[in-house]
Order: C-alpha cells, then sequence, then structure tokens
C-alpha cells in the first residue's frame, strides 16, 4: 500500500530483457539500509518487489509480461528518470490517498498550460478507466497523488504546483507523452455493489 506522495526521482540504470519476463535495476538516493528482498516499492505508481541489491545504491526488480503491456516500462530505456515511493509502514501519516500499486493502464498528456508557477496538465484516459475518474476526485499519475479539477468526457486536468513539479517525473512531461495512471480504487468497489444491487432487483 503507497500513499502518491513521491520521496524520491531515481534512475533506471540496466534492463535485461528476457521471453517471458524483463529485470530492471534502478538507482535511487533514498536509505536502503532497512530494505529487504521481497519489500515492494512503487515506481512510476507500478508495486514492484525488490529481488536483488546489486550494491548499496541500487536495487532489482523482475516485470511480468502483464506488467510490460499496461505500463509505460514496456518502453523504457536506461536513464530513465522513474518516481519511487516505498511502501507504507503502519503508523506513517497518509499525505495522498490510497494506493495500490496496480497500474490500470496508460493515459496520454494532451495539453499542458502555464497558470503562473504552477501548470495545468490535461490527460486522455481510456473510455474503460475514464469512467473512475470524477471531479476533485483523486488519481495517481507516475505514481504521484493527484486531485482532479476537472473533468470532460475522457479528459481530465489536474494542476500541478512548483513542488510537484520540481520533486517528481512529472514536470518532465511533454504534449502526447503517456504516464501510469491508478485511479481510485473506491469507485470500482461502489461500481461492483451497485451491479449485484441491480441483479439482485432484476430477480424478485
Amino acid at each position: 500500500m503507497f500513499t502518491g506522495i513521491i520521496q524520491d526521482v531515481g534512475e533506471i540504470r540496466d534492463i535485461n530483457h528476457e521471453e517471458q519476463q524483463s529485470h530492471l535495476v534502478f538507482e535511487t538516493r533514498l536509505d536502503m539500509s532497512h530494505w529487504q528482498l521481497g519489500d515492494s516499492v512503487a515506481v512510476d505508481g507500478c508495486c514492484l518487489t525488490i529481488t536483488d541489491f546489486p550494491n548499496k545504491h541500487t536495487w532489482s526488480a523482475t516485470l511480468s509480461m502483464e506488467t510490460l503491456a499496461l505500463t509505460t516500462f514496456s518502453d523504457a530505456k536506461v536513464g530513465k528518470k522513474v518516481n519511487m515511493e516505498p511502501a507504507l509502514c503502519v503508523g506513517d501519516a497518509l499525505g495522498g490517498h490510497i494506493v495500490t500499486g496496480h497500474v490500470d493502464g496508460l493515459a496520454q498528456v494532451k495539453s499542458i498550460t502555464d497558470i503562473g508557477e504552477h501548470k495545468a496538465f490535461t490527460f486522455t484516459a481510456p473510455k474503460e478507466l475514464a469512467r473512475y475518474i470524477v471531479k476533485k476526485g483523486s488519481v495517481t499519475l507516475n505514481g504521484t497523488s493527484l486531485t482532479v479539477n476537472d473533468v470532460d468526457e475522457c479528459c481530465f486536468t489536474v494542476n500541478l504546483i512548483p513542488h510537484t513539479l520540481s520533486h517528481t517525473n512529472l514536470g518532465e512531461l511533454q504534449e502526447n507523452d503517456h504516464v501510469n495512471i491508478e485511479t481510485d480504487m473506491l469507485g470500482r468497489y461502489v461500481e461492483r455493489i451497485m451491479y449485484f444491487q441491480k441483479k439482485s432487483e432484476e430477480t424478485k
């Protein structure tokens, strides 16, 4: 479980593709002295499991074909900057919102508008995911917890403050770039409950 509050912008140091999986090595400035094999780290919003520690500044993870198909890791290159957040510990502050690290798919940057020191980013989401994005609700982009400012069909807008622009890789986005998106899971629970309520009413 994560909060969507990015703690470091790390870097992909190595990629080894195999037929059914890929092995990636990540570098971070975070203190890894208490990290262990099997721990979870969200990288650009994708929950990955630590499989090795090549040295004191790097750690490794294995990505399945499913993960590669749903995320920006499908075309990631060595040197790419990635947002990182270790798993939430009991007692930690929940500064963002509840994030699972289970990426739903990709959203695309439609436009970027400067608003003083802030930037308004408008994204296009797949139709099957747009239904879970609501005005003033939460959305996770590249692992970053953000508030939805506005929604129009499959497009939604978020406002990025200077801190977010400088402390995540979102500040480097250009039009047409893709980001990993995780919608708020509460919407999915509501939809599932309503589905069974409807089925129950139909059988009465």
